[in-house]
């Protein structure tokens, strides 16, 4: 069986109010199977421990080369645009701001 893995750039984090470690690639294997619950602690796990692989990369283009060496299926997500709206200092005490 073949391992799925997922290459993606991650969001920035809600507490950073820079781009941090936001430019660096992750590869992540999908789960082989669902997780399932132990009835005795209440823990949710699985017998595959290749979800728990996260390997971060400079480049997209490095991360795909490490799958294809071996021999792992690729799934690369696109990062989301970001969208800027300027603001002018001015806009804050705004008559008619809604908000």
């Amino acid at each position: 069986m073949t391992t799925t893995v997922r290459i993606y750039q991650p969001a920035k984090s809600a507490m950073q109010s820079g781009r941090g470690n936001s430019r660096q690639w992750v590869l992540e294997a999908d789960p082989a199977r669902p997780q399932r619950n132990d009835s005795l602690m209440g823990w949710v796990g699985q017998g595959d421990t290749t979800n728990q692989l996260r390997l971060y990369f400079p480049s997209k283009e490095e991360a795909v080369a490490h799958a294809k060496r071996n021999g792992w299926t690729v799934r690369v997500q696109a990062p989301a645009t970001r969208t800027r709206r300027p603001k002018s200092y001015a806009e804050n005490f705004a008559y008619d701001k809604v908000s």
